[in-house]
């Protein structure tokens, strides 16, 4: 029996390991990025799997009991409201920036389709032009 317990607490430490690495990440990826949006996106995606993995090795150390039940729900509960937030927050950053220029483009969708077809134009031109010159080598 001793030897389970062992092995569970290994297992449990290793995923405990595992979201302190991912905190530790999170934070040079706070520190480094230097626009909001990046930062924020270090941070939620940081949040959402670090503590995924730090209570998951808690629930395996902790073994089945109701605390293993508690914490699955606060796991679901973060996986749930920390990307809901972290969208809200990254749009009132949109809304409220005053350079935009600076740091994104704003494209409307006609703009885009303009975009696609002028490329997908000059790629059939480039389609044919690598057409003609294959017809010349050959004759």
């Amino acid at each position: 029996m001793a030897v389970i317990e062992w092995i569970q607490f290994l297992i449990g430490a290793a995923f405990l390991l595992f979201g302190l690495g991912i905190f530790a990440i999170e934070m040079i990826g706070i520190f480094r990025f230097k626009y909001v949006l990046n930062r924020m996106h270090a941070a939620a995606m940081g949040d959402t799997l670090g503590i995924g993995f730090s209570l998951v090795g808690l629930m395996i150390m902790s073994g089945w009991s109701f605390t293993t039940l508690k914490l699955f729900l606060v796991v679901v509960f973060l996986w749930f409201s920390s990307p809901v937030s972290s969208h809200l927050i990254a749009r009132l950053e949109v809304a409220t920036d005053e350079e935009r220029e600076k740091h994104y483009r704003v494209i409307s969708l006609k703009d885009l389709e303009t975009e696609k077809a002028e490329e997908e134009k000059q790629s059939v031109l480039k389609e044919k032009a690598s057409d003609a010159e294959a017809g010349k080598e050959e004759a």
